[in-house]
């Protein structure tokens, strides 16, 4: 039997994106974001309201980069969750991981998270029911120790994956099935 839960936050589990941008100073922002995902193939959306100071710097240098957090790197996750880059300047260095310049987008590519999508700002919707940054991705780049071949092996990379109902991170590795493919038995 259902039970009725108390939650609005009832689609999971949700990626720990690390979004990254430039600030006016040329300093790193990064900031920790669950709610985001693909709005077509080369373009993504975040839910993510403009009190954020990586908003600001996306609208300002209209572009950004997507990380997929990893198990490796829990804690500096969270802590670009938990920091605010409006109150806490060197947020980035106290973090202790470093970062390469994009060469296709004004934008800090992390280099300690295996996978990162760099992306060119389209648009942010802001009116009731917008959902915040959208942006083209024009590049994806991922570290050969998560590649199998042409392909990221999801098991390699270790993502993390958060829970809104017990605030907990769970990293996601093993492979249940074969999308496109195991449902035709039952057609």
């Amino acid at each position: 039997m259902k039970k009725n839960i108390k939650t609005t936050e009832a689609i999971f589990p949700m990626p720990v994106l690390m979004i990254a941008t430039y600030n006016e100073d040329g300093t790193i922002d990064v900031m920790n974001a669950a709610w985001g995902t693909m709005l077509e193939r080369d373009h993504i959306i975040l839910n993510l309201t403009e009190t954020h100071k990586t908003v600001k710097n996306i609208k300002e240098r209209r572009a950004f980069t997507v990380s997929i957090a990893d198990a490796n790197h829990v804690k500096e996750a969270d802590y670009f969750g938990v920091v605010s880059g409006n109150n806490t300047t060197e947020k980035f260095e106290k973090s202790g991981m470093t970062a390469t310049k994009s060469s296709l987008v004004d934008a800090p590519i992390i280099n300690e998270f295996p996978i990162c999508m760099e992306c060119e700002f389209i648009e942010y919707q802001s009116d009731t029911y917008g959902c915040g940054v959208v942006g083209k991705i024009v590049n994806v780049s991922a570290e050969e120790s998560v590649m199998s071949g042409e392909n990221v092996d999801i098991s390699l990379l270790n993502a993390i994956a958060f829970d809104p109902y017990t605030h907990g991170y769970y990293k996601v590795t093993e492979r249940v099935g074969n999308a496109f493919k195991d449902g035709l038995e039952l057609k």
